[in-house]
């Protein structure tokens, strides 16, 4: 039987599980990914957790997979479906029997500012950031710039952050809990301005902001979400909605090209709702179960992706969908500082925010799968 061949573009943590779940069941076929950066796959979260708090920077490579053809600093431009190859920015054609698009996704940026602006989202951001001035602003209150805000104040920085909604991160926490973190960042010497959004940047690089106050800074950092890299799947014809489709199967409308990780749109069983998931245990499953069916095995994604964060000394981990226009239930031990948060559609859970509670997101996914509907939600879930 001829050896297969796999292709997967993109180099990030989805595409390096992807690798690690063929070679869990094909030893022989031959592995190539393409990667646009200079590096071979590493773990993103530390970018904005562990490695401001002394973990070491070659903590974050992941382990070599075996006969793994890694080809950096190079972008695919174009799918030939019929002829089954890529061809990539250099103009090489690369064949597949079996293709994976992992292209994740490009950080939003904003109409001005240039490369003034560090749009924190890879290895390389994180040594100029860390090799910075002292004087920082952070464009965005959510799960990037809430983290990054942080991270920076802990390495002792002065750090201003700004961004339009009322609070942090208050897309997703409760209008309460949103306020506390709020406070609590301004606590930490975090300048908080909230309901203010930045205009230009000044000749001298301060930040200005509509309300026409101006924000000396040494470095400049957004968090404002990124968009999914589908320019590749678009132009090969696929199905493509905020994101390249996908079947249970992580299969694309061509049954031969797969999809997993930020860039992957899916059908979730258990939430009953088309979703695009930008977290690490997301890449990580999803990625591995696309290689396992890219060999030939049966798989089905049924997973409900977990999150997690690191803010000061304040952490949480998540499951489903946290966000503050559903209804909430909070049951807190000690108000704010450790409890469980319940997120409702129809009386019923569709989303539980652990704070400062651990090991409990087993528990959390059994209640997101109930048929429901969840009347009395304290006690739930131990805290």
């Amino acid at each position: 039987m001829a050896t297969k061949r796999y292709l997967i573009v993109g180099a990030g943590m989805t595409a390096h599980a992807a690798a690690q779940g063929i070679r869990e069941l094909d030893a022989e076929g031959t592995i190539t990914m393409i990667g646009a950066e200079a590096h071979p796959p590493y773990a993103r979260p530390p970018l904005s957790k562990a490695l401001w708090k002394g973990q070491p920077e070659e903590s974050v490579w992941l382990a070599p997979v075996a006969g793994l053809k890694l080809l950096s600093q190079r972008r695919a431009v174009a799918i030939d479906r019929n002829a089954h190859r890529v061809t990539d920015d250099r103009g090489e054609s690369h064949p597949y029997d079996k293709l994976l698009l992992a292209t994740g996704g490009s950080p939003r940026r904003l109409p001005f500012g240039g490369d003034r602006i560090l749009y924190f989202r890879t290895l390389d951001d994180f040594r100029r950031l860390r090799r910075s001035g002292r004087h920082a602003v952070v464009i965005g209150g959510g799960f990037i710039g809430s983290e990054i805000a942080a991270a920076l104040a802990i390495d002792g920085r002065e750090v201003t952050m700004v961004f339009p909604e009322d609070g942090i991160c208050a897309r997703a926490f409760p209008k309460d809990l949103s306020a506390f973190v709020t406070g609590y960042y301004r606590e930490k010497g975090v300048q908080v301005l909230a309901g203010d959004v930045p205009s230009a940047i000044t000749e001298s690089g301060a930040v200005r902001l509509k309300s026409g106050r101006e924000l000396p800074a040494e470095v400049i950092v957004a968090g404002i979400g990124i968009a999914p890299e589908t320019q590749l799947a678009e132009g090969a014809g696929l199905t493509v909605r905020d994101g390249i489709v996908v079947d249970e199967q992580l299969r694309t409308s061509d049954p031969d090209i797969f999809a997993a990780g930020d860039v992957a749109r899916f059908r979730s069983a258990v939430l009953d709702n088309e979703m695009r998931v930008e977290h690490e245990d997301n890449a990580n499953t999803m990625g591995r179960l696309a290689g396992q069916g890219m060999t030939g095995a049966a798989v089905a994604y049924r997973h409900v992706p977990m999150f997690y964060s690191d803010l000061f000394d304040l952490g949480y981990e998540a499951v489903g969908e946290i966000d503050s226009r559903l209804e909430t239930v909070a049951d807190w031990k000690v108000p704010f500082r450790e409890g469980v948060v319940y997120y409702l559609r129809e009386s019923r859970v569709r989303g539980v925010l652990l704070w400062n509670t651990w090991g409990q997101v087993d528990h959390a996914r059994a209640l997101l799968a109930e048929p429901g509907p969840h009347r009395d939600l304290k006690g739930q879930l131990p805290r």
